[in-house]
C-alpha cells in the first residue's frame, strides 16, 4: 500500500464528528434513538443494515443536510446547523447515493466540481486545482476519460467519476454513501484501499455505507450496524461485526468460515431464520 500523495492531504485538521442522543424518524417508525458516538481523525466507520433501516438518512444528517428529530451533531463542538455552507465545504465532503448528471460535461469538468469550495474571486480554477484534479482522476483510474463525456460513461465509470470529484474538494471528513455500490471487485478495492491509506496518513476521518461484510470487517476500524427494531451496535469493526451480532440485525443467519489464514462472513445455507 503506497504512501499517500501530497494533493490528498487537507488544508484543514480533521474535525472530531460528534452525534448526541441522535433520534430519526421515518413517518411513525423510530428509525434510531439515542445514538450517541465520536468520529475522529484516523478512524475508517463503516455503516452496516438491511435496507431501510435509515441508513442514507443518517448519512444525510451527519452532512448537516438534515436536521435531526432529537439530538445533536456537532462537528469541532459546533452544532452543523451553526456552520455557514461554505465553511462546512471545507472540512467535510459528501457522495450521495444516487449520482444524477443533469448535463453533458467533460470528465475533468465533472471532477473539477469539486474544487468549487476552494475558489475565489470570478470562480476559475489555477494551476493547483488542474493539478489535484488530475491527480483525482488518476488515482480512480480514470486516465484516458479526461475528455469524455460523463454521460457516456458506464455507471460504474460515473460513480469512479463522482468519487474522484468528492477526493478532489481535499476535505478532511468523508461520509461516502454506498461509494462501492456499483463498482466491480478490483475498482471496490482500489476505491477502498485508497481510503484506507488517507484515514493511516491521520488527517482524514470517513465514514462509509456499505453492504459487504467482508470488505466492512477487512477495511473499517469501526463500524454501526444499524437494525430494523431501531438498535443500533457501534464500536471496533471487529467487535461489531460478529456472525451473532450481522445474523440478528441482517434477520439473514450469518456464519464464518476459515482457511486457516483469512476468514470471511457467509449466509449460513443450512437453515433460515424468520425471527
Amino acid at each position: 500500500m503506497t504512501a499517500v500523495s501530497d494533493w490528498m492531504l487537507p488544508r484543514a485538521a480533521c474535525p472530531r464528528l460528534v452525534l448526541h442522543d441522535i433520534r430519526l424518524r421515518a413517518g411513525e417508525r423510530v428509525l434510531v434513538d439515542g445514538l450517541g458516538l465520536a468520529i475522529g481523525a484516523g478512524e475508517l466507520w463503516v455503516v452496516v443494515g438491511p435496507n431501510g433501516v435509515g441508513k442514507s438518512t443518517l448519512m444525510g444528517v451527519l452532512a448537516g443536510l438534515r436536521a435531526p428529530e432529537g439530538g445533536e451533531v456537532r462537528l469541532d463542538d459546533v452544532p452543523l446547523a451553526r456552520i455557514a455552507p461554505p465553511a462546512l465545504a471545507l472540512r467535510r465532503a459528501y457522495l450521495p447515493q444516487a449520482i444524477h448528471d443533469t448535463f453533458s460535461m467533460s470528465v475533468t469538468d465533472a471532477v473539477r466540481v469539486g474544487r468549487h469550495p476552494h475558489l475565489a474571486g470570478w470562480g476559475w480554477s489555477g494551476r493547483e486545482d488542474d493539478t489535484i484534479v488530475a491527480d483525482a482522476m488518476a488515482a480512480l483510474d480514470l486516465d484516458g476519460f479526461a475528455r469524455r463525456d460523463v454521460m457516456t460513461l458506464s455507471g460504474g465509470e460515473r460513480q469512479r467519476v463522482a468519487l474522484a470529484a468528492t477526493l478532489a474538494q481535499q476535505a478532511p471528513l468523508l461520509l461516502l454513501d454506498e461509494p462501492v455500490a456499483h463498482l466491480d471487485l478490483r475498482h471496490q478495492i482500489l476505491v477502498l484501499d485508497l481510503l484506507t491509506r488517507l484515514v493511516r496518513a491521520g488527517r482524514h476521518a470517513a465514514v462509509v455505507i456499505v453492504h459487504d461484510l467482508n470488505l466492512a470487517r477487512r477495511y473499517a476500524t469501526h463500524a454501526l450496524l444499524m437494525a430494523e427494531d431501531g438498535h443500533a451496535l457501534h464500536g471496533p469493526a471487529g467487535d461489531v461485526l460478529t456472525p451473532e451480532r450481522c445474523s440478528r440485525a441482517l434477520r439473514t443467519p450469518i456464519i464464518s468460515v476459515s482457511d486457516g489464514t483469512h476468514w470471511a462472513l457467509i449466509p449460513d445455507g443450512t437453515r433460515h431464520d424468520d425471527n
